[in-house]
């Protein structure tokens, strides 16, 4: 479990004490941009990769234990680094949302949502009717 407040710059820094760090990857949430207290870090070699997870499988960092393991090279997603470089952006959803509903709805489909209500509602009387 990755600590609250160890995000990638910090993790960078701190793991390349042992070696070259080429990417890290702090896993967040897509609604609130948090952290899911689980990452990836990439080193140039395999052999500080397998000491990294030996010497850190364990450790105490910050009040959390910290699990360390290292991934063969077939095992990992091409996909798993996508966007480690990117500073994380929050889509702001309640925003959009909110504009929706200022926007309104134009006659027509305002209409049809009417319509289709209408049609739900007697259908659902009619089987309460039997």
């Amino acid at each position: 479990r990755v600590p609250r407040g160890f995000f990638e710059p910090q993790m960078k820094k701190y793991f390349s004490q042992f070696g070259r760090v080429n990417r890290v990857r702090l896993s967040r949430n897509k609604q609130t941009g948090a952290s899911k207290h689980y990452a990836f870090v990439e080193f140039q070699s395999t052999e500080v990769a397998d000491i990294v997870a030996r010497t850190m499988d364990n450790y105490l960092l910050f009040g959390h234990i910290l699990k360390c393991k290292l991934i063969p090279a077939e095992q990992v997603h091409p996909d798993l680094f996508k966007g480690a470089g990117q500073r994380f952006k929050v889509d702001p959803r309640n925003k959009k949302a909110g504009l929706q509903m200022e926007r309104g709805v134009e006659r027509a489909q305002w209409e049809k949502r009417v319509e289709n209500e209408d049609k739900r509602r007697s259908g659902r009387s009619k089987a309460l009717k039997e």
